[in-house]
Parts: structure tokens; sequence; C-alpha cells
């Protein structure tokens, strides 16, 4: 009896660890499974969002072609490719005391320059940031804001020192910068299109920005003349010709992205004025909207347009700018966590809020040189509330950071290859040594170091030995120096030996 209760337990025994063993192999096969989706939908991703040599030139074909649709007609291409009515850039022998306003967002910025002319450039110089309530963002007139713009600009004059030298009998000159959609006019006034950005001032749409500004500046006592509006991008390439002559194109990349190049004026069909002096005209190009079937767009672009609030437009925004690479990383993410149980078997709560991860996060996990990648774990407790990740989910995170930067800084070179395209200097040409430099402004392409190297290796893959004479340089401060320089070079003293 017992020797078969023995036998008996045994039996029990062996089943029960029979039944474990199991249980454990079929987590570990449901484990493994669950990996090998997550690596499925990591290749997937890969191969929608490739750039080969190939479909990039077929993107600055596309570009250029656009280009020359936008040049020809209004509305004749999603590039709107503005006439900015700049036709003077800065030389470098600019001299005298210039302001400059800078109104993009919920801080502006008021600023003097004293420029020195060839030898002593811009000797001087003083910035002060102003914070608008809310109340005047989104107040019922006009008024309110140019009033509250005007006394703070009325202030900071005050403060002129010794140091800058405005000659007897001149007026203060200064470049207004406006980064809102603006119907342009001419040099010096432009009609509010609407406003962005948290702005909500309905009795100022339609309304001359540079008249709405003279008419504050008058009620504070203030007499300063607005020589140029224009927006950043043409800013930052007012700044880049000042400090480099070679400079065509500018462009940026930070949370938006623009770009803008100087045109030969007979090139613009569109254009029905007298042909300016200089030969050429300022295009701004507003290339965030452009668009092509070349370009490799992903279910998770799709979403995010759907969701977006200009649902349909800035799609190569959309897939190259510093607002959205980060929630492309989050889309991409939300799948993985759904479908592959990348997080373990709860989808971190946090994951579903759009715009969590912001593109410097994506940065910092993207340049994690670390053996254990500690940079990332840290941010996926920090910011999705995950507190235990492992190497393999690590890894998979820099890897989709790479795909999605990739993607982005290869068809920035694209676009940036279409204007020298247009321009007819994308190729080398016999016994000519033309120099081509493109300035480029924003935080995605000064701090996101894999982004800028990507753009920059790209550009040498397409021009080949035409890379010799196209440099990709950084500019800096187009808005605010950019706009106060182009306030000179429009100067109603510009001829007029300085007293």
């Amino acid at each position: 009896m017992g020797k078969v209760v023995v036998v008996g337990t045994a039996i029990v025994c062996t089943a029960a660890v029979c039944a474990v063993a199991v249980l454990l192999m079929n987590r570990h096969k449901k484990k493994s499974g669950k990996w090998e989706k997550a690596i499925e939908i990591l290749k997937e991703f890969e191969e929608k969002c490739a750039t080969p040599t190939g479909k990039l030139r077929q993107v600055a074909d596309a570009m250029t072609v656009e280009m020359h649709a936008g040049l020809a007609s209004e509305g004749g291409s999603k590039l709107k490719m503005l006439i900015s009515y700049v036709d003077n850039l800065p030389t470098g022998d600019e001299q005298g005391l210039f302001y400059a306003l800078d109104l993009g967002g919920t801080n502006f910025r008021v600023m003097r320059v004293q420029l020195g002319g060839k030898e002593k450039r811009i000797f001087k110089h003083e910035v002060k940031e102003v914070s608008i309530p809310k109340h005047v963002m989104a107040g019922s007139s006009s008024d309110a804001l140019f009033d509250f713009i005007a006394t703070a600009l009325v202030k900071f004059v005050a403060t002129e020192g010794e140091d800058f030298h405005l000659p007897p009998g001149r007026q203060r000159e200064l470049g207004f910068t406006f980064s809102f959609p603006v119907k342009q006019m001419s040099i010096a006034s432009g009609t509010l299109i609407k406003w962005t950005k948290g702005f909500s001032i309905e009795d100022a749409v339609g309304k001359d920005v540079v008249g709405e500004l003279i008419k504050a500046m008058e009620r504070v006592g203030l007499d300063v003349r607005v020589s140029a509006l224009v927006n950043d991008t043409v800013g930052t390439l007012a700044g880049g010709r000042y400090n480099n002559p070679d400079v065509v194109a500018a462009v940026i990349l930070g949370t938006g992205t623009n770009a803008a190049y100087v045109e030969r004026a007979h090139a613009i069909p569109k254009w029905h004025g007298l042909l300016p002096k200089s030969g050429e005209m300022v295009i701004n190009m507003e290339w965030g909207n452009f668009r092509s079937s070349h370009l490799p767009v992903t279910e998770y672009d799709q979403s995010l347009d759907v969701e977006s609030l200009n649902t349909g437009e800035q799609i190569y925004e959309k897939l190259i700018s510093g607002m959205y690479l980060g929630d492309i990383l989050r889309r991409v993410l939300c799948r993985m966590a759904e479908e592959a149980s990348l997080f373990g078997d709860c989808i971190p709560p946090k994951l579903k809020t759009p715009f969590i991860l912001m593109t410097p996060d994506m940065a910092a996990m993207h340049h994690d040189k670390s053996a254990d990648l500690k940079v990332v774990g840290n941010k996926l407790k920090d910011i999705l509330e995950v507190p235990n990740s492992t190497l393999k989910m690590r890894k998979i995170i820099v890897e989709l950071c790479d795909i999605i930067t990739s993607r982005g800084a290869r068809l920035s070179a694209a676009g940036i290859v279409g204007i020298l395209k247009k321009l007819g200097r994308d190729t080398l040409k016999d016994g000519e040594k033309q120099r081509s430099v493109v300035a480029v402004d924003g935080a995605l392409f000064e701090h996101y170091t894999e982004f800028r190297n990507c753009l920059e290796g790209t550009i040498k893959e397409l021009l080949g030995d035409a890379v010799d004479s196209i440099v990709v340089e950084q500019a800096n401060d187009g808005s605010g120096v950019g706009a106060a320089l182009l306030a000179a070079s429009h100067s109603q003293y510009v001829g007029l030996e300085e007293s």
C-alpha cells in the first residue's frame, strides 16, 4: 500500500512539473511571438519610411517643378512662392542705428543694433524680451495688442545709451518680423490673413499690421519708421547674406520649417510691377506645404494629419519639422504597445497623450551612447511612467528614432537640392567657380546632431562632385538681427552719406 502511495505521489508530482514546464514554454512562446511582432512592426515602418537616392531625386525634381508653378501664377502650386518685396539684401556696407521688433509667439523681442560698415560690422547689440498677457493675445481689439507692443518699444528706445548714435535730423527705423500669415502688399505693408499660435484678435484680420503698429506708436508719441515687414525665414536670408555674400537661400528647421531664396526678378511671371534695380527678388516659399506622391507617407503620418488642426495641409512640414517628429515616434510605440505588448501587458496611459514625446526628448534618446542606454530608460520612466525597461526595448526605441530622423533629414536635404536645381547651382559648370551657401537656422538643425549630420551627408550623396561648391552653414537670429539689417538695406537714407 505504501508503494502505491509513493508511486501515485510521484506521478502527480511529475504531471505538475510537466504542466509548469508547458506553461512556461507557452509563456516563452507567447513572449517570443510578441517580440517578433514588435520587430515586424519596426521593419515594416522602416520600409515605408525608406528614402533611397532615386526617390530623393524625384522629391528634389518635384520641388523644382512646384517652384516654377508657384512663380507662374497665384494658386498655381501648393507652394505659395510669396513675393517678399525684399529686393536689396544687406551687403555689409550698412551703417547706423536700427531697431527690430520680432513678434511670433507668446513673447516678443525688441532690439537695436549699431552697424559700422565693412570694418566694424555689428559692433553694438541690445535686446529685451517681453511676455504678452493672455488677455491681450485673445482680446477683442487689435489696439490692445499694438498699444502693448508700442509701450514696450517706447520704453526700450528711452534706454538708448550713448554707445548708440543716431545722426541729427534722422528718423529711427525699424524692421518688423511678423511670423503670422500675411498678404504682403509692399516692403513695409501687409494684411493679416489669420492668427495662429494662440492669438485670436478678430478685428485685426484683414488689417495692415504695419499700419496698426504705426498708429499705436503715434499714440505713445514714438516717431519710428517701419522700413521692412518680413518673416523669420527672409530675415535669416538677410542675416546670412550680411555675413556671407555667397548665401543664396535660407532654411528654417525648428519647430516649424520654411525656406526663402534669391530669385532673378525676370523669372517671376506673376510679378507685374517694375523690375527692381537689383534684378533680384527674395521669394518666401512657404515650403512646409509642399506635397508630392514621392513623399514616403505612412499610416502614422496620415493619422497625425487627420487629428491635426490643419488636416491636408503642411504635409512636408509634418514629415520633417521638430513639432511632429516626437509624436510620430509616440504613434509607432502606441501600435507596438497594443499589438506586441512592448511595455508589458498594460499600455502606459501617458502614451495615449498626443505630443507628450517632444523632439528634444527624442534627440536625447537618439544621442544616447551609453552601453545600457540609460538616457532612454530615464526618458521612458520620466515621461511615459514606464518604471522598468529592458535593453532590447530601449534598442528598438533608438532604432525608431533613427528611422524617423533619417527620413526627415533626407527629405529636407532633397528640398534644399530642389532649390539649388531651380537656381542652376546643382551641377558643376565648366570654367565656373560659383559657391552657393545655404543658411540654416532652427533648433532641429542646431541641436539635433544626428539630424544635421544626416542632412549634410545626404546633400553630398545627391550632388556628387558639385557638392564641393555647396556649403550649408548655421545661421543665427534671423528673426531679430535679420529684420534690423533689412531695415538698414531698405532705409530711406540709403545712398546718402553718413553725416
